[in-house]
C-alpha cells in the first residue's frame, strides 16, 4: 500500500493540521455555533468546537472509519465517538472484544486507551443534520490518507455505514487503485486487491440503528470478534 503524502509527515503534525482546519465554511460556522450555544445538558462544558482528529493506537492493525463528529458527542469533548450514544455502543463492543481498557468514553482525560485500532472518520467536523457534503468530505479526504500511511501495520479497515464505505473507497480510487463495485452490506468481509487492507463493513452504531433494532449489540460484537481473530 503506498500512498502520497506530506514527506517525514508525523501524527503530531496531522493532529495540528486537523485541529486547524477551516476549509469548510458551512462546517466551521455550524460546529463554532454549537458551541457556543450548547445543548441545556452541558452548558457547564467548554465545547471542543473544532475538527476532530483520529484517535488510537498508532501502532494499530485496524483502522475504523465512521461517518462525521456528533454535534454534542465528538464536536463537545473533542475525540472520535465520545460523548453521545453512538460512542456508547461502539465502545462497550471495543472493550468486551478486547480493544479498549475500559467501556465508557466521556471526556478526553477518563483514561480511556485501544488497543490494535484506531478510530477515525471521513469528516471532521460536526455537520448540520449529521449530513456532510461530498466536496466537505473530499476535504477531509487527505487527512485520511495521511492517517492510512501512518498506520504501517495496517491490515484490516472497518467501515461504519454507507457513507463511511463510500468515503473510504473514495480515498483508494482517489490513490490510482482500480477499485471493483462494493455494495454496502452489513457483516460482509473483502479481499482488496494491490495489498490492500481487507475491508468489514457494519451499520453505524448509532442510536437511531440500535434503537430499532437494524443493528444489535450481538452483531455489533461479531464484527469486532471477526476483525480480533484477523490479528
Amino acid at each position: 500500500m503506498q500512498f502520497n503524502l506530506p514527506k517525514n509527515d508525523t501524527w503530531e503534525a496531522l493532529t495540528e493540521d486537523v485541529i486547524t482546519c477551516r476549509r469548510c465554511p458551512r462546517l466551521v460556522a455550524w460546529r463554532e455555533e454549537v458551541a457556543r450555544i450548547k445543548r441545556r445538558a452541558y452548558r457547564d462544558w467548554t465545547y471542543w468546537g473544532k475538527p476532530v482528529p483520529g484517535f488510537g493506537d498508532p501502532e494499530a492493525q485496524i483502522m475504523v472509519v465512521g461517518l462525521a463528529p456528533g454535534a454534542h458527542g465528538s464536536n463537545r469533548t473533542g475525540r472520535m465517538f465520545t460523548g453521545d450514544g453512538s460512542g456508547e455502543t461502539l465502545y462497550g463492543t471495543l472493550h468486551r472484544t478486547g480493544f479498549a481498557n475500559q467501556p465508557t468514553a466521556t471526556h478526553r482525560g477518563d483514561g480511556l486507551m485501544l488497543n490494535d485500532i484506531f478510530i477515525t472518520a471521513v469528516a471532521r467536523c460536526a455537520p448540520p443534520s449529521n449530513r456532510p457534503t461530498s466536496d466537505e468530505i473530499a476535504n477531509c479526504r487527505s487527512y485520511l490518507i495521511r492517517e492510512m500511511a501512518l498506520l504501517h501495520r495496517l491490515q484490516l479497515v472497518v467501515a461504519l455505514g454507507q457513507i463511511a464505505l463510500n468515503g473510504y473507497l473514495k480515498v483508494l480510487k482517489d490513490q490510482n487503485y482500480d477499485m471493483p463495485s462494493i455494495p454496502f452490506q452489513h457483516g460482509i468481509e473483502i479481499e482488496l486487491p494491490d495489498s490492500l487492507p481487507s475491508l468489514l463493513i457494519s451499520y453505524h452504531p448509532s442510536r437511531q440503528n440500535t434503537q430499532t433494532g437494524r443493528l444489535t449489540l450481538a452483531m455489533l460484537d461479531s464484527i469486532f470478534e471477526r476483525a480480533r481473530q484477523r490479528l
